[in-house]
């Protein structure tokens, strides 16, 4: 399902006597908040900010926000969520936002009228993702790779996959 904006992470903290904060990225890694000029505290766009300067500091980003020049008004920012336009993103084909993810219908790839579940939720495993599939019966694992994510269309919000033997056999 798109989503015109997203979570980039939250405001955990100051850095700097200048203003500068603490983000926990909710994304691949700190240095994806480097590729936006405007980040958003809210949802729908209405509260824009310019980012001056952001640089990855082990796990977390450092941020320069425009307007928030003193520690005391970068504490006033801890635990606000920071948002990022989708179009701003420039996604490589074939990926997608978790969040995009989220709540997609999961269908067969040879069988249409078969429906696993819905995607609730992804784990990230370094090798390959794995994406939960949950429905009335339970919650499923299947691996995101190729051989079974066969079609991804998060803007009629389907899934296709081919399961490996053995993950939905129970199901009849």
């Amino acid at each position: 399902m798109i989503k015109e904006y997203l979570e980039l992470g939250e405001i955990t903290g100051t850095h700097s006597i200048r203003g500068e904060v603490r983000l926990n990225p909710w994304c691949d890694s700190p240095d994806f908040a480097k590729k936006f000029k405007t980040l958003y505290f809210d949802g729908e766009g209405k509260t824009p900010v310019t980012l001056k300067n952001a640089r990855p500091h082990g796990n977390i980003a450092i941020l320069k926000l425009e307007g928030i020049d003193t520690v005391e008004q970068a504490q006033k920012l801890r635990g606000k969520v920071l948002y990022i336009r989708r179009s701003d993103a420039h996604l490589p084909e074939g990926t997608w936002f978790i969040a995009e993810l989220i709540g997609c219908e999961v269908r067969d790839a040879d069988d249409e009228s078969i429906v696993y579940g819905t995607l609730t939720d992804v784990s990230e495993t370094g090798a390959n993702d794995v994406w939960h599939i949950t429905n009335e019966k339970g919650e499923y694992l299947i691996p995101a790779i190729p051989q079974v994510v066969i079609d991804t269309d998060v803007s009629k919000g389907i899934v296709t996959i081919r399961p490996l033997k053995g993950i939905f056999d129970h199901e009849d």
